[in-house]
């Protein structure tokens, strides 16, 4: 299924068709064969505002039971960037990468940890990826815009 999926989101020349896409690609994302497993995930998720050590320890817990669980690790990922622990958070980005290269949700992810650290290029080339995979992404053409305009301004 995200086989077609991402073909069909590099295919679409419209982008409320590609949102639609991006909605169901994080749908499968969300899911597990285990309904227990995708409890969890949501009791993190939930908790990431108000409670983030105990999302922090329901996503460790997730992550150690579930090792290959794209998702929890992308979670975990962005809740140590709100942290503001921004290496577990592009140690966990890696993870989710390896396991699943196409989620331009990471890939934004490692965007924003880039773009926090002041390391410009590699953000850019974050934002780039998500492009490649997900055109439409208007987070990633602002994201860029900016870094483009930041470089214009200071290498200049």
């Amino acid at each position: 299924r995200l086989n077609d999926l991402f073909r069909s989101m590099s295919q679409t020349s419209q982008a409320r068709a590609s949102a639609e896409i991006e909605q169901k690609i994080w749908q499968i994302w969300l899911q597990h064969q285990n309904p227990k497993i995708e409890a969890r995930l949501r009791q993190g998720m939930l908790a990431m505002a108000q409670n983030p050590s105990r999302a922090l320890r329901v996503f460790t817990a997730l992550i150690e039971d579930e090792p290959d669980f794209a998702e929890a690790w992308n979670k975990r990922a962005t809740l140590y960037y709100l942290l503001g622990d921004y290496s577990a958070s592009a140690q966990d980005i890696e993870r989710t990468l390896a396991l699943e290269p196409r989620h331009f949700g990471a890939l934004s992810g490692l965007g924003l940890v880039h773009l926090a650290l002041d390391q410009y290029l590699e953000a850019q080339d974050a934002f780039e990826a998500v492009l490649e995979i997900q055109p439409y992404s208007r987070n990633a053409q602002q994201n860029l815009e900016r870094i483009n305009l930041y470089l214009r301004r200071f290498t200049t």
